[in-house]
This record gives C-alpha cells, structure tokens and sequence, in this order.
C-alpha cells in the first residue's frame, strides 16, 4: 500500500538528521549507564546558561508592557521599535545604515533561511553551499523545489575557494550560503576571501544577467575567540542578506528568535523585504514570538559564557592533541573537527563503546571527519578525555 504521506517527507523520515539520531541515542544510552557517564558531543545545544539580564527582561517585559502587546500580533515583519533599535545596535557596531525597514524578525536563524529561500526561489534554481556545510541546508532548499550544489571541500584550510565557486556557478544559481564563524569546522572566513567571492559573483551577475545573493548565516557571530574578527559581510558584498540567531549568543535556542537583515542596497529591495515578510506569514510562522522580540531588545550588550566556551575549546583541543589526534584549533563556534582515521561512521560507531557521542562528517558533506561540539560542560569533556584516548589505542594512533 502506498504511503499516506509525501513523498518528500517520507525520503526525509528515511535519512533522518544523524545529529538527532546521535542525541537520541545519547538519551537512551543515558539511561543505561546514567547521565553523567554519557559524553554526548552531537548536539550544538548550549550548556551554559543565557545571562541573567535575560530572565530580568523576560519578568520587565510581563510586568510592565501590555499582554495585547506582549503576546499579541503585530506586523509579520515584526515590532517596529524592536527592529529599529537592532538597525541601531548593527549601525553602532559596524559603521552602517540600516533603518527598522532593513530588519525583519524570524523565528530564529532557520526560519530566515526558510523566510528568505522560500522568497528568492523558483523551482530548479540553484544554491550553493561550502562543504562541509550545515546539513539541514539541503533540507531547507528542497522546501521551495531548489536545487543544493555543493563546492567541495579545501582541504586542509576549508576556507572557501574564489575559482571553485566560480566553476559551480550557473544561470540557474540564485544564491551562495556561508557560514561563519563555520558550523562543524570552527573556521571564520576573513574579509579578504569574501572580498573575492563577491568579486566572482559580481562577475557573474552581470553575465548572466541576475544578482547572486550571498546568504550569509550568522548564528555564532558571536564566539569568537584569541581576538578573531568576523566580518560584516553586507559591506563587502552589496547583495547580502544577514540571518541572525540568539539561538546561541544568549543561549536561547528552544526560543526561536532571530532576524534577517535586508540592505536597502541589494536589488529589488522593496519587493525582496515585502515579499520576505509575505513568506513569514503564509510559512506559518505568521510572526517571530512576540514576548522574546520585547526580551531580546533589552539584552543586546549581553553575552554568553565566551570566556567558558574558549576553556572548554582548550581542555578539547590540548586533550584531542595530546591522544594523537588530528584537528585544526577552532577560531569560534563551539565545535572541534577531527580528522579521523578510518571511515567516520566506523569511528562514531567505535566511540561509542566508550560511551562518546560525536557526527560523522559524511552527514556535513565531508567525509574522514568528525564533529565534536564542545557547548557542553567541562565535566563532561574532563570524562571523555580517557575514552577519547583508549579510542586512539584503539585505531593504531
């Protein structure tokens, strides 16, 4: 008997995330062998929790503004003083222009590239992607019937390449996504690569005579670390457009609140942002949550725990070394790409004899890796350092 359900959500049901399937199995073997005995590295799941200002805006927001205006609707772009006083926190930080007209609030990172690829996108149209890359962005693409091209990786810096892009593009591209600082490998892209990016796209937009959107998604921006700068990207490319979470700059995942960006530069902005806002309603999502559009626009001078995420980054990364390991020092984000020495899935599955959970890098496109995200307590890498070690024994490191 056929399958009641779509055919797209039934090929998704069979190749479910191995992100989530790693959690899954980290809850099951938690109840094995207990909690604490289980070093679950799958999940980009923040350990630290959000700044205390955050609960203290949260109690502001319930006790001295109107409920219709804390849980009501409002334009699907969202409140108007809560995207003016973004475009002023941006103009502050990185020297530009941007008015309430430029920002449009999203149910976190994810649902702007959904608001945003659901607004670019014709069936058959093109996107590329960087491997290793996020791997729900073929996920997102194929909503809207697009079509993921994947660059692949350069080995060993994987940064991206200006000519292997140019080599990928076609009439049919509408838009490259990057992603940094970069979830799984770690790595921030400088200035002068995007430059060059953008100077191919430029090239190209003009020959086949549509823009190249970069899509730039941002949600580690904020982690950073050994004084690294991420830069602004829509001042080195004018048709950019910025997805943002606080998914993990307040440690605010579950909460789903993030924004696009939208230049008044890029072409066609007046139709791209009234049709952007046009997606957010008929994707459902109707408006980004009301009560944490009034939170955040009291926290915007709070951070996480950098300074705990870098120690953890360090203990990982000395430990990893010290055990034979092979993996470059992550410039931000919280995730350690690890060379591994046999096929990943057989080294994901062989960890976990030692109870360590971790992604094989084939489920970000790039194979003979895996991703470790250290978001996680130092307790908890202090214990899988010795599996990690026997691990490596193990392999022959």
């Amino acid at each position: 008997m056929a399958s009641c359900i779509s055919e797209k959500m039934f090929a998704l049901t069979q190749k479910n995330s191995a992100v989530r399937e790693m959690f899954e199995e980290g809850n099951r073997l938690a109840k094995l062998y207990g909690r604490e005995n289980v070093y679950d590295f799958s999940l980009g799941n923040p350990n630290f929790p959000a700044p205390a200002k955050v609960k203290d805006a949260v109690f502001d927001v319930l006790n001295n503004e109107p409920s219709t205006m804390v849980h009501g609707y409002m334009s699907n772009a969202g409140y108007p003083d809560v995207r003016q006083t973004i475009a002023e926190s941006l103009n502050k930080r990185f020297e530009t222009a941007f008015s309430a007209d430029n920002i449009l609030m999203t149910a976190g990172a994810a649902g702007g590239l959904n608001v945003i690829l659901k607004t670019l996108l014709n069936p058959g149209d093109e996107v590329l992607a960087f491997a290793p890359y996020f791997l729900e962005y073929g996920n997102y693409i194929a909503n809207y019937d697009g079509v993921l091209k994947v660059i692949p990786a350069n080995l060993p810096s994987f940064q991206p390449d200006p000519k292997a892009l140019e080599a990928a593009l076609t009439e049919r591209t509408k838009a490259v996504i990057i992603n940094t600082p970069n979830n799984p490998t770690g790595v921030i892209y400088p200035a002068e690569t995007i430059e060059a990016l953008g100077a191919v796209l430029e090239k190209k937009s003009r020959e086949f005579g549509h823009p190249i959107f970069i899509l730039s998604d941002e949600p580690y921006r904020e982690l950073a670390y050994d004084g690294a700068i991420v830069p602004w990207v829509t001042k080195l490319y004018r048709n950019t457009i910025v997805c943002y979470s606080w998914s993990k700059s307040l440690s605010l995942p579950g909460e789903r609140i993030g924004y696009l960006v939208i230049p008044s530069e890029i072409d066609d902005y007046p139709l791209v942002f009234d049709a952007a806002s046009i997606a957010t309603r008929v994707l459902g999502f109707v408006n980004a949550p009301s009560l944490m559009q009034r939170t955040v626009m009291r926290c915007f001078d709070e951070k996480t725990n950098v300074n705990g995420y870098d120690s953890n980054r360090k203990a990982l990364f000395s430990g990893l070394k010290a055990a034979g390991y092979e993996c470059a020092e992550p410039q931000g984000a919280f995730y350690m790409w690890v060379k591994t020495p046999c096929d990943d899935k057989e080294f994901a599955q062989r960890a976990k004899k030692y109870n360590i959970l971790v992604v094989p890098g084939t489920s970000f496109a790039c194979p003979g890796y895996v991703r470790v995200a250290y978001c996680v307590s130092p307790q908890t890498i202090a214990g899988a350092l010795p599996g990690f070690e026997k691990l490596a024994e193990d392999l022959g490191l």
